[in-house]
């Protein structure tokens, strides 16, 4: 699957943003676009109307940080929007994709997760949303129905995208998981912004979008959101109803690993909580 071009994203943002957002004036006057016009996108942001019409199309060669600030500022794009954009402009020239190696978890990650115990549901997940890792309470409060060991066999690792638009298990799970779907597909897009050669990815993203009506709508719609922290209402098999706030914590020495740690988000979710630690534990 082709991924996303900074063009591409320039014209998607364009069209959100109406005159009225950012001051401007249209008399009445019949419009034929549904936000801004490239000519005025241009003024607000002080760069010719040819400039941005070359960025537009992609063929303007590698923007400054200066214009792409302005840029963002005009198309009132948030944190994460703007890093994307940056991503973007920068990205190598050739479009080749390459296979990386398989991912493996950093020693002090794992010990981190390790450190957590039994108590604290926990996963180790890759720059694509692999499980690299996860203790046995994060196992069995998302994915009791796929063999723990799954994340050690390079064929049979899961893929928490894969589970969460494909897998009808993991779906009803959730039950707030239209919210989260668009969560996901918001992060995939961040994430292939950061990685534009990741050939995994793309894969990953084209096989999402053709198995999924879902995801592929999302994805149509761009839009783009880091995922740091939330919660999720889930309805469990054993546990029943119950909500976790979830929070991810980085390392320096494998920034595209996440540990996602799960906390219980009300006393009763504690206590399910508690109850599955102790099952797991007998």
């Amino acid at each position: 699957m082709q991924l996303e071009s900074l063009g591409t994203f320039l014209k998607t943002r364009r069209d959100r943003v109406t005159p009225a957002d950012v001051g401007l004036r249209t008399y009445g006057t019949a419009r034929r676009v549904p936000g801004l016009r490239r000519e005025e996108l241009a003024q607000l942001a002080g760069v010719s109307a040819g400039y941005y019409t070359r960025l537009e199309q992609d063929q303007a060669g590698t923007a400054s940080r200066q214009v792409l600030d302005a840029l963002a500022r005009v198309l009132r794009l948030d944190p994460a929007e703007t890093a994307h954009l940056h991503n973007l402009a920068h990205r190598p020239g050739t479009s080749r994709l390459v296979r990386p190696r398989p991912e493996t978890p950093h020693p002090r990650v794992l010990a981190l997760l390790a450190s957590l115990g039994e108590s604290v549901p926990a996963l180790v997940l890759g720059r694509r949303g692999d499980v690299l890792a996860w203790n046995r309470t994060g196992h069995a409060l998302f994915a009791e129905h796929v063999d723990f060991d799954a994340p050690h066999d390079l064929a049979r690792r899961p893929s928490v995208p894969r589970m969460f638009f494909l897998d009808p298990l993991a779906r009803d799970l959730h039950r707030n998981w239209s919210e989260l779907a668009r969560i996901h597909a918001a992060y995939l897009r961040l994430t292939a912004g950061r990685h534009p050669t990741d050939a995994r990815l793309a894969e990953l993203i084209g096989e999402l979008a053709m198995s999924s009506a879902e995801f592929a709508r999302l994805w149509a719609e761009g839009d783009v959101a880091d995922c740091t922290v939330g919660t999720m209402r889930l309805h469990h098999p054993t546990l029943g109803r119950l909500d976790v706030d979830y929070q991810v914590w980085l390392q320096p020495d494998s920034p595209d690993h996440r540990l996602e740690v799960y906390t219980p988000h009300d006393d009763a979710s504690a206590d399910a909580l508690r109850l599955l630690a102790a099952r797991l534990a007998g």
